[in-house]
């Protein structure tokens, strides 16, 4: 079974990145906040899960490859 989770970025100050996220990028209703000198993550909804994970792993990534934050992405599995 394929997994995919889309994410966009809402706003960046500073060291705090907002990316909204979900399984369908017409509700990625869920937000997660990235710092940007530790790059770790954290739902703001507490929620530890595989969406979030996925999420989360696809920005840190996409910035390995690019050396800037993603505005917007998918990743799949």
């Amino acid at each position: 079974m394929a997994s995919l989770v889309y994410f966009k970025k809402e706003s960046q100050d500073g060291a705090v990145i907002r990316y909204s996220f979900g399984e369908d990028p017409a509700t990625m209703t869920r937000l997660l906040t990235m710092n940007a000198y530790t790059r770790t993550a954290q739902p703001d909804d507490g929620n530890l899960d595989y969406t979030f994970l996925k999420a989360s792993r696809k920005i840190n990534a996409v910035y390995d490859e690019r050396a800037q934050w993603p505005d917007r992405g998918m990743s799949a599995s």
